[in-house]
């Protein structure tokens, strides 16, 4: 069987070592050998173990009749997208690790494998090593997925571990997730949530069959907290994460990213450091978390392995995903409710006469106060908070 990848970066790179390393137990189980025949780079890679398999132009991958799988490791939309949909028209199944294309153009690359016979998938896209879109597109088929919570963003899910253990202040941990290489030199997809939405939106696009616009989902990163929060979070008995929520809400789901307090009895509060999890809900299964390194040259090139075996196993057959070009609408994010942890500078008797009866959580600071709210929806709370005034930070409760 022979296989091409598009892009020989991180995960690219990760992908050729997995096929060579586990060459004799894939073709085990396959059945027959996996064999790379081309790689796709504008880079050369002179000593590289795969030299001879470089080329320049993508046409020349499209046009060969003997590749039938195609993993894409580019990343970004464009040009990823053009060279998906001319494979895919080629007649040869695609796998990817890429969420962003995931997100923006799942649905019309999967419209078009359909139309031509093939595969496209992306158990890479969202959980990197975490197996869980099969788990939801077969394993979990029988269910009515009610509610899914993610922490899907390991550079975020260190930073917030190592505020809380040794109470850095923001600038400092992200100072030392890049020098560790766990942060982007420009690090707003992970910082300000936009990797973790495309994640939850490409997840309820699985469990809903529609397309979930990430534009939709209201999103908030971490670049906000502090080591303060974190300092009232212990008082309180909490920890701080960032956490992708999508919640079924008639025949819509309701999403959300955003940092959460979350309770030593929740199961997401024990994801630490680059870790991630997905906790699912099934109206049959009950709640079953799905944890383990969810970003990482290996974890992720062995999820994009683990496709091309998929691919390699229904080369004659299409998988059916069910997930349609339709727009999903979801659910108003102002009717959520939430129990809100709110930093002020207003006075207790403001913030009575505005909240009513609330549990202060008290740190003795000059000049502001802490306290948690009744469960209240997203628009009381705004309307609410609007009128008393002095918001230093807002982190709702999980």
């Amino acid at each position: 069987m022979k296989a091409a990848i598009m892009g020989y970066g991180t995960i690219g790179s990760g992908v050729a070592k997995v096929l060579d390393t586990n060459r004799d137990i894939i073709k085990a189980r396959l059945g027959e050998e996996l064999e790379l025949k081309y790689i796709l780079d504008l880079r050369d890679f002179p000593g590289d173990p795969h030299e001879d398999c470089f080329v320049k132009d993508y046409k020349k991958i499209a046009q060969d009749e003997e590749v039938q799988i195609v993993v894409e490791t580019m990343g970004g939309v464009e040009p990823a997208f053009t060279f998906v949909k001319e494979m895919l028209e080629a007649g040869k199944s695609v796998t990817t690790s890429n969420k962003a294309l995931v997100a923006d153009k799942g649905a019309e690359l999967m419209e078009i494998a359909d139309k031509h016979g093939v595969n496209f998938v992306f158990e890479a896209a969202v959980g990197g090593g975490i197996p869980i879109i099969r788990t939801l597109t077969a394993c979990l088929t029988g269910d009515v997925i009610e509610e899914i919570d993610a922490i899907c963003n390991g550079t975020t899910n260190y930073m917030l571990t190592n505020m809380e253990q040794f109470g850095s202040d923001y600038n400092e941990i992200l100072a030392e997730a890049q020098a560790l290489g766990y942060a982007e030199k420009d690090p707003t997809a992970d910082v300000e949530g936009h990797d973790s939405c495309r994640k939850i939106a490409i997840l309820t696009s699985l469990i809903s069959g529609k397309t979930v616009d990430f534009n939709d989902i209201p999103t908030e990163g971490i670049s906000k907290i502090s080591s303060t929060d974190f300092k009232y979070a212990k008082e309180m008995g909490c920890s701080i994460k960032l956490v992708a929520r999508s919640v079924k809400e008639g025949d819509t789901y309701s999403c959300r990213v955003a940092p959460f307090m979350i309770k030593p009895e929740q199961m997401l509060y024990h994801v630490a450091g680059v870790m991630n999890a997905v906790s699912v809900k099934g109206n049959m299964l009950g709640e079953s978390m799905y944890y383990g390194a969810g970003a990482g040259a290996l974890p992720t090139a062995s999820a994009v392995v683990g496709d091309m075996v998929f691919l390699a196993r229904n080369t004659n057959r299409q998988v059916k995903i069910g997930w349609e070009a339709e727009k999903l609408t979801l659910a108003n994010p102002l009717e959520q409710r939430y129990r809100f942890f709110v930093r002020t500078s207003a006075l207790q008797s403001n913030i009575e006469n505005e909240f009513g009866n609330v549990e202060y959580a008290s740190l003795d600071l000059d000049n502001e106060t802490g306290f948690v709210t009744a469960e209240m929806s997203e628009a009381e709370f705004e309307e609410r908070a609007a009128a008393l005034g002095g918001i230093i930070s807002v982190i709702r409760f999980y």
